[in-house]
């Protein structure tokens, strides 16, 4: 099996908000490997909200806050590999565009070559083009490198019918087709996401990324957290 482990960048910076907090990725480290020797390939993208959120200024123009989101994804793949890599794993980088040294250029040939070495493979850069947030990064790529599955860890514990933290009463859905996510918006990636999810039949698993062993549990399906069906 082949999964694709969607990362938020504010995840990775624990309680501080912002940066890294160690001790929140190597948790996220350990859960991999023991993925990773149960024979499961693993890829992964991670936001950049840990440093910057460019959206929000209205003084940046759009094309150049979107490149300085991508290059913080790529500070974040390499924060990340460094401590996947402290933990005995061996990891690769590929981004859609060149960067230098520090990474290699994304291809579908490259990264089937590094998943039949059981190595993780980063997907940072998100898709190289600005408007597109990792959200669409990470079906785009679990698309091309034709993974099983996506794994969502956020904050939230799955996809609720309204916002929890506003309606007390949210209900939350163990399983959902990703026809009616897109019917009734309910953002569980982003809208562009969740139509190329929908027309190219991915499914995903949403679940709470601070519950113990959460990222095993949702590759296993015995996970507490909500099924979106493609």
């Amino acid at each position: 099996m082949r999964i694709l482990l969607k990362l938020s960048g504010e995840a990775l910076a624990g309680d501080k908000k912002t940066g890294f907090d160690e001790p929140t990725v190597r948790k996220v480290a350990l859960q991999v490997k023991e993925i990773l020797q149960s024979g499961t390939q693993v890829g992964i993208v991670i936001g950049g909200g840990n440093f910057w959120r460019g959206r929000t200024s209205e003084s940046i123009d759009r094309v150049k806050a979107d490149q300085i989101g991508m290059l913080a994804t790529i500070m974040n793949c390499i924060y990340v590999s460094e401590i996947f890599r402290s933990e005995g794993m061996n990891t690769a980088i590929l981004t859609p565009f060149e960067c230098g040294s520090f990474t290699k250029l994304f291809s579908k040939d490259r990264a089937q070559k590094y998943f039949s070495k059981n190595m993780v493979v980063f997907f940072a850069g998100g898709t190289g083009h600005p408007y597109f947030s990792t959200d669409t990064g990470v079906v785009l790529r679990a698309v091309e490198v034709e993974a099983d599955m996506i794994l969502l860890a956020k904050a939230i514990d799955g996809v609720y019918d309204s916002d929890p933290a506003v309606n007390p009463d949210a209900k939350r859905y163990d399983k959902i087709s990703i026809d009616d996510v897109v019917a009734q918006n309910l953002q569980v990636v982003d809208m562009t996401a969740s139509i190329l999810a929908r027309d190219n039949h991915m499914p995903m698993r949403v679940f709470a990324l601070q519950e113990e062993g959460s990222i095993v549990k949702a590759v296993s399906g015995t996970f507490n957290g909500t099924t979106v069906e493609a």
